[in-house]
Formats: structure tokens, C-alpha cells, sequence
């Protein structure tokens, strides 16, 4: 009868320490999965960045290009009419026009400057991802929180050091600057 007893108490001990196990193995898999899903988010930041800051600079490196040319044959114009002949200015101003048709056509294709609404864009993009790279931080910190309360609570902390669970350390910001969305100057 006394076997009997024992035998029920070691299945009892037995479920518990698989139902426990099986709670420290599920949580310590979300917080692995919590984790790659704040790297993609900080991966997606880094591409997102990388990608619309070039695609800024190089509208406005055409914009600049276009400017440049335009001051250059306002310039050559200037020169051409206050000394030059008529052949010679006729020439700088056809340069000017020309030049002052592209910028026309940059201005027409661009009534409401594009240069400044990429910047807005890209402003907004990392202002979104920014807010899901925090919802990601929250997600995995409390997945990290349940597991170490959960390793460091009696009886779990028993099996959690049967099987070599370890605490996670929990994703926090070291310098109170990288917390600040991040600033794209031109």
C-alpha cells in the first residue's frame, strides 16, 4: 500500500515537473521568438534608413545638380551681356533657358517639393517603425520578465536548474540617446 502511495506521489511529482518544464521550454521560446522579431524590426530600421536616405539624397543631389546649372548659366549670362557680344549672350541665354526649362519642369513635376515630402516620408517611416521596434522591446521585456519570475519561483526554479534554464536579459537602452528617433540631417 505504502508503494502504492509512493508510486502516486512520484507520477504527481513527475507531471508537475513536465508541466512546469514544458511552461519554462514555451516561454523561453517566445522570448527567443520575441527576439528575432525585434531583429527583423531593427534590421528593417537599418534598410529603411539606409535606402530612403539615398533616395533623398539623390532627388536632392538632382535638385542641387539642376540649381548649379541654373546659377552657372545665370552666371554666364550675366557675364556674357555685360561684356560680350550679342552672339556670345545670345548663347549664355539659350544656356539660362534651357536650364531654367529644367528647372520648370522639375518645379511643374514637383509643385509642392518633393525633396521636402520624401524628408516627411522618411521622417514617418521611422517614426512607425520606430513605435513597432518599442511594441517589439515591450513584448519581448515582458516575455523576459514572466520567464525569469517563473526560473526564480518555487517550485519552477527547482527544475529550471535541473535543466540549466537561465535568466535573459531584457532589452534596454544603455544610453538614453538611442532611444530618440533618429535624426537625418541633409
Amino acid at each position: 500500500m505504502s508503494l502504492l502511495i509512493l508510486l502516486g506521489f512520484a507520477v504527481i511529482v513527475l507531471v508537475l515537473v513536465v508541466g512546469i518544464y514544458n511552461g519554462l521550454v514555451g516561454l523561453r521560446n517566445r522570448a527567443a521568438a520575441a527576439w528575432a522579431d525585434i531583429e527583423v524590426q531593427l534590421k528593417r530600421r537599418h534598410d529603411l534608413v539606409g535606402n530612403l536616405v539615398e533616395t533623398v539624397k539623390g532627388y536632392a543631389k538632382h535638385e542641387q545638380q539642376t540649381l548649379d546649372k541654373v546659377v552657372e548659366a545665370r552666371g554666364r549670362a550675366m557675364g556674357a551681356a555685360g561684356g560680350g557680344g550679342p552672339r556670345e549672350a545670345g548663347q549664355a541665354e539659350n544656356f539660362l533657358t534651357s536650364q531654367l526649362r529644367s528647372l520648370f519642369a522639375l518645379a511643374e513635376a514637383y509643385p509642392d517639393l518633393k525633396a521636402n515630402q520624401n524628408f516627411q516620408e522618411l521622417q514617418r517611416s521611422l517614426e512607425a517603425l520606430e513605435t513597432e521596434i518599442q511594441s517589439a522591446r515591450r513584448y519581448y521585456n515582458a516575455v523576459v520578465r514572466d520567464f525569469n519570475t517563473k526560473i526564480q519561483s518555487v517550485p519552477d526554479v527547482l527544475v529550471a536548474r535541473m535543466f540549466g534554464f537561465k535568466e535573459r536579459d531584457y532589452f534596454e537602452l544603455t544610453d538614453p540617446a538611442e532611444g530618440q528617433v533618429p535624426k537625418v540631417q541633409f
